[in-house]
This record gives C-alpha cells, sequence and structure tokens, in this order.
C-alpha cells in the first residue's frame, strides 16, 4: 500500500464515481479501478460495491475510509517536517462552504491566503450549508464556513467572521390567495401560509423553534437542498422563506421577492470558520486560521 494508492481510494469515497474521482486523480478510469482491485487484495476485502449503475462502499470500507484520511492527514505532516526546511509552506487543504459563502467571503480570503502562502493549493468543494459541519466531523475536509448552531461538537473549534440575521421573506408580488405579501398578523393566519424551509440545518431548527414558541403548526409547502432554492421558489409565489441576509445580499432575485417585518426575530446567523481542534496541528490548517485571525484584528 502506497500513499497514491490511499489518494485514489478516497478520490472514489468521496465522489462514489470512478469517472469523477478519475479526473480528480489525472489517471485512467481503468488504471483507477485496478488501484483500487489491488488495495482490496492487500486488506483481503471488498472495499466497495460496485456494478453498471452505482459504487457504494461496503461496512468494511466505511471502516477503511477513516484510516485511509486520518493516514493521509499524518502523511503530509510528516512530510512537511521532514523535507521542507523552508518558511515556505507547500501542500494542500480542502475547504467546503456554500456557494453563497463563496461569494461573500472567500474571494478576499483566498486572495490574501495566495499571496502570503502561495506554496499552499486549496481544494474548494461548494454545497449545501446543512452538510459543512458534518464534513468536517467525518474528515472530509480541512475547514468550513457555516453558521454556528446552538451546540458545537466536542473536538470542533469555530472561529467567528460575522453575523447575518436570518429572515422571513415573501414574493414582492401576490401570485396566490393564501401567500401573503405582509406579514401575518395571527397564529391562525401562519398556520394557513405555505412555508418554504430548509431540510434541516442552523435555519430550519431556529424556524420550527420559532413557530413552537408561538404555539403554531406550520404548514410546509415544501423542504428543500440550500438557500438559494428557497429565494427562487418564494420569488415565484410558492410560499414564504427564511433564508439568511447574505443570501439575499447575493442573489440575482432579490427584486423579486420582500423581506418582511416579523416579530419576535429570529435569531442571527453567527458565521466562521469550523476546524477540528486536532487539525490546528497541521501547519497549512493553523495558517489559514491564523490569516482569519490576522483579519478580524485589522477589523
Amino acid at each position: 500500500m502506497n500513499t497514491r494508492t490511499i489518494k485514489h481510494f478516497l478520490a472514489l469515497a468521496d465522489t462514489l464515481h470512478f469517472g469523477r474521482a478519475s479526473e480528480e486523480c489525472n489517471i485512467s478510469i481503468s488504471a483507477l479501478s485496478r488501484n483500487i482491485r489491488q488495495l482490496e487484495e492487500e486488506v483481503g476485502v471488498a472495499l466497495f460495491n460496485r456494478d453498471n449503475r452505482m459504487v457504494a462502499l461496503t461496512l468494511e470500507g466505511e471502516k477503511f475510509l477513516a484510516y485511509a484520511r486520518e493516514a493521509s492527514s499524518q502523511w503530509n505532516l510528516i512530510r512537511h517536517e521532514l523535507t521542507d526546511n523552508s518558511d515556505q509552506l507547500h501542500g494542500e487543504i480542502s475547504l467546503y462552504c456554500s456557494v453563497t459563502a463563496s461569494y461573500s467571503f472567500l474571494f478576499d480570503l483566498l486572495n490574501r491566503f495566495r499571496i502570503a502562502h502561495p506554496g499552499i493549493e486549496i481544494k474548494l468543494h461548494t454545497g449545501d450549508p446543512e452538510h459543512a459541519v458534518s464534513r468536517i466531523l467525518d474528515g472530509k475536509e480541512d475547514i468550513t464556513i457555516a453558521a454556528k448552531p446552538a451546540n458545537v461538537a466536542h473536538g470542533l473549534v469555530f472561529k467567528h467572521i460575522t453575523v447575518s440575521p436570518l429572515l422571513f421573506i415573501a414574493p414582492a408580488e401576490q401570485h396566490v390567495p393564501n401567500v401573503p405579501t405582509h406579514p401575518p398578523t395571527t397564529a391562525k393566519q401562519w398556520a394557513n401560509v405555505p412555508m418554504i424551509l430548509s431540510e434541516g440545518g442552523v435555519s430550519r431548527n431556529r424556524v420550527d423553534t420559532w413557530f413552537r414558541k408561538l404555539d403554531i403548526t406550520p404548514t410546509i409547502y415544501a423542504q428543500v437542498t440550500g438557500n438559494e432554492a428557497i429565494v427562487s421558489m418564494v420569488s415565484l409565489g410558492f410560499g414564504i422563506g427564511v433564508v439568511p441576509k447574505i443570501v439575499l445580499d447575493n442573489s440575482p432575485l432579490v427584486d423579486r421577492i420582500k423581506v418582511l417585518d416579523v416579530q419576535p426575530e429570529l435569531e442571527p446567523y453567527d458565521i466562521g470558520l469550523f476546524t477540528l481542534k486536532k487539525s490546528l496541528k497541521n501547519p497549512m490548517v493553523n495558517a489559514f486560521w491564523s490569516l482569519m485571525s490576522e483579519e478580524n484584528k485589522q477589523s
């Protein structure tokens, strides 16, 4: 077993797709498949179930995944310690955030990071912010940008970037009678309004708490992945939604929705960086973390 084989295994485990994994590793699909078979022969078990339609980790593959991520991380650390005698860091770290966060924060951060540490490559993954923290806990990413939940999991550390209000939004123009363009004034009215909410995560937890405190059982029209999808559905008149203000600040549909003055207000988002405490021992992760510390001091 060698580090290249570990890298190939991790790429396939993350994508569960031979084509995308082979592109990420810059090898052919046949070479990737051959390397995975050789790895399975070496460990003595099947790590993936695969057929013509799907690829999935076996139970043994899930266990091996935890080992492979730790081994890859430790290899990068020791290689840096043994071979790099200069002040310049070299290597790779992975970063996950929503598309909105990439617009709002990353341009400036990555621009300054590239100037300070040109030898570090950042692999950027974007997706639903609901999954940001779990991707850190699962070892899929080194750093994520996300809203701070009520309880931060053990072993995680958080660094504040900014605060964003969590807003109720409605269509700018009324398309159907039961979707108002003004805030409902009674619990009965709120209960009859179609709501478009996130499937889970910080936003959904706060909305659910808000409704419970007012003893309202909301009508859920749709549960969607991603705040941008909520803005889109609200702009079409399907219901009232809840999104952080930073999403509206970057949305091309902002003129088609209106922010509702709803009381009591929802608890705002505390947005920042997450990483595992042990990952700060990685000099490249620590370099990115420290850059954010410098930014906070300047502001």
